[in-house]
Formats: C-alpha cells, structure tokens, sequence
C-alpha cells in the first residue's frame, strides 16, 4: 500500500450503513430500562407499549386519522409481501422497480403468485422509470427510495388523486426522511432500523381507508399463511392496528422504537428529521461537485436520495478497468476505511454498481459526515495511488 497523509479529524461515529443504521445520537442501553421484559406482550404494559409505538408513528409521520397502523413481522419485508399476498389479484398490476428491492417485488407477483396480467415499468440503476407510463386504474406497487440505487421518486405528484387501483408503496428508507403524502399511498410500509435506527424484525404497515375496503371485499385465490392475515370472517382484524400483534414481538425492540420516536419528537419532528437527513446528504453532494473522481449514481439531481446516498468512482483510469477491477478498486476503498475505523458497511449493495453507500439519515451528525468527507478522499488517492504502483 502506497502511503499518503491520513486526515486528523475523525467521525466520533463511525456506523454509516444503510441498514440496520446507526442509532440515535446518545443512544444507550440505559434508555431501554423501561422495556416490560419477561412480560407478556398481550399484558396490559405490552400492549400500552405497542399502541404507543402506533400513536407516536402517527404523530410524527402525521399519517391521517382514518389510516390503520400495524406493527407486523418480518421487517419491511414481510409487511411489503403482507399487502402484496392480501390486496394483489383483484385487477391487474403494474410493477415499478429501479433497483434490487424493487427487482424483489416484481420476482414474488410473476413467481411466487404468478399472477397473469403483470406490467413491468422498470429502469436501471441510477434512473426512474417513465413515471407517465403507469397506469392508475390498476393496482401499482413501487419502492419510494431505492435503498441500493440512491434513487427516489420527488414527490407523489405522479399518482392520481381518481386513482381506481391501489398504490403499494415500499418507504422503507424514505420514511422519517422525506415528506410521504399519505393521500397518495394506499399501503405504505417500512421497518425500524432504517431512518430512526431502530433493531431488525418489525415491520410497519399503514393502510388508508381505501386499501380496508379491498381487504374486506376481495379474498385471495390462494391460501395466506397467518402471519399475513388482516383479517377474519370479512372483517377487519382491528386489534392489529391497536397493539394486538399478529406474533410475538420483542418489547426490547419496541422500547427501542419508541425511544426513537421520542427523540424524534423532541427534535421538532418530521420537518426536524428531514432537516438533519438533507443537511448530510448536502455534505456528500458539495463532495461530488468538488471533485470529478466521484459521481452520483443518481443521474438526476431531483431524484438523489437524501438518506441511501450511492456513489460510483467516476475516475477515467478506474473506468478503464474491467468490471471485476472496478469492483475491487471500490472495495479496496471500503476496506481501508473500515480498518482505520472511520466507515463501516459502506460498500455498494452487492447487485448494484461498483462504488460506495453511505448513510445520510437523521440519527447521523452532519459533524461526523463532514469528518468523512476527507477520509473518503485519502482512501481514493491511497488506492490510486496503489494502481498506478502496480501499473508502472
């Protein structure tokens, strides 16, 4: 390894990794001390926690009264087949996908529940789809941010308010950062350890009224397993949406999320958090426009996300190298950075392009994302330099 000046500053907080993400600033365990452990999550001190966690999401993403909220199994995952396996089958199906979940929904529908009459509005990494093309009068199913692309839709302006179909929205790392308009989304679905640094395993899943009313008038051709049924005996299973979980939960998790929420609260709220995400991601922007080795995956400014940030190594020299040596010149960066302990878990998700993935959202300090920046730089000239070594 060539050596070349190390930066003297360094992130107090080293955690950028786009999921499970960092934990709020001052996190301890000693913030979890009220968690009912050992108690039963059907108690009445379990299921005060869990209609706290719905109420708290409520009030902070400003989801609208008539809305159900469910706290459900398997991450977003399992709340994104939930509503897919629930909902899907009543009409055609338009299919959105720019990147590697989104990829995943598509393969499920045409797969897994091999429904006949599926369009496909795809696009590759670094773009959006032609957006004007979906049709709203079938049932759309669409990521919001594409975590491994750095892609997101600008606004919902896309969708009709006279939509006759369901629109199925994976927010996973977009809610809690960017502004949802609810009005627009008929299910709406993420985890915890996305943008408030929650743990793993618990998925949410918000529905409008609209989305309840296909629930309890259309019933799937095929069998659901129960830990995808909203309902029973063509009603709404309403405890779902109060606490009454469909299985059960950690409530170490949960008092997890709720401290989450309430750091969120005391910050001022979504308008708060959105604030912090875009004041990081602005620091990672001002870095590409600086330099011309880096890019943007995102090729359109309006679509960079403002939490999944991915970048690309735009250097000519790297770019006339083959595929396997471009991938190796990006993780060579990653795992430079990773041994100096200035930048865990930043590569590139492994179907995506070369490059890097850094974490933008709100449980981030916009100091510790500006003392990266000239990590990042000395991890590309050390490589560089290394290249052109072995190159001579």
């Amino acid at each position: 390894m060539v050596d070349i000046a190390a930066p003297a500053l360094r992130p107090a907080n080293s955690h950028f990794s786009s999921g499970p993400c960092s934990k709020r600033p001052g996190w301890s365990l000693d913030a979890l001390s009220d968690a009912p452990l050992g108690r039963s999550h059907r108690a009445k001190v379990g299921k005060d926690k869990l209609k706290l966690a719905i109420d708290l999401t409520r009030e902070i993403l400003n989801v609208p009264a008539d809305y159900r909220i469910g706290i459900v199994p398997a991450s977003d995952t399992g709340a994104v087949e939930m509503a897919m396996w629930s909902l899907l089958g009543e009409r055609g199906v338009d299919m959105v996908a720019w990147e590697s979940f989104g990829a995943g929904w598509v393969t499920d529908v045409v797969k897994q529940l091999k429904l006949k009459d599926v369009r496909k509005v795809e696009a590759g990494y670094g773009e959006l789809p032609d957006l004007s093309s979906i049709d709203f009068d079938r049932d759309v199913v669409f990521t919001w941010n594409g975590t491994t692309s750095g892609v997101r839709v600008p606004n919902a302006d896309f969708i009709p308010a006279d939509r006759k179909g369901l629109t199925i929205c994976d927010a996973t790392s977009a809610a809690f950062a960017q502004d949802l308009d609810f009005s627009k989304l008929d299910v709406t679905t993420f985890s915890w350890q996305k943008v408030l640094g929650g743990e793993g395993g618990h998925g949410m899943i918000i529905l409008s009224p609209r989305a309840v009313e296909r629930l309890t008038t259309y019933v799937p051709a095929w069998p659901l397993p129960k830990i995808f049924r909203m309902t029973s005996g063509g009603k709404l299973i309403e405890g779902i949406f109060t606490g009454e979980t469909i299985n059960t939960p950690s409530m170490l998790c949960v008092e997890d999320y709720i401290d989450a929420l309430k750091w969120a609260k005391s910050l001022g709220g979504l308008n708060a958090l959105i604030a912090r995400a875009d004041a990081n991601a602005k620091v990672i922007f001002d870095l590409v426009a600086k330099n011309d080795w880096i890019a943007n995956l995102a090729k359109v400014d309006e679509t960079r996300s403002n939490t999944s940030v991915c970048l690309t190594i735009a250097d000519p020299d790297v770019l006339a190298l083959d595929a396997d040596d471009q991938a190796a010149f990006a993780k060579g960066m990653v795992t430079l950075l990773d041994k100096q302990g200035i930048a865990f878990d930043i590569g590139a998700y492994r179907d995506a392009p070369a490059g890097l993935r850094i974490w933008a959202g709100a449980t981030i300090e916009t100091s510790d994302m500006e003392a990266l920046m000239p990590w990042l730089t000395w991890a590309y000239q050390t490589q560089k330099a290394t290249l052109s070594k072995a190159a001579a």
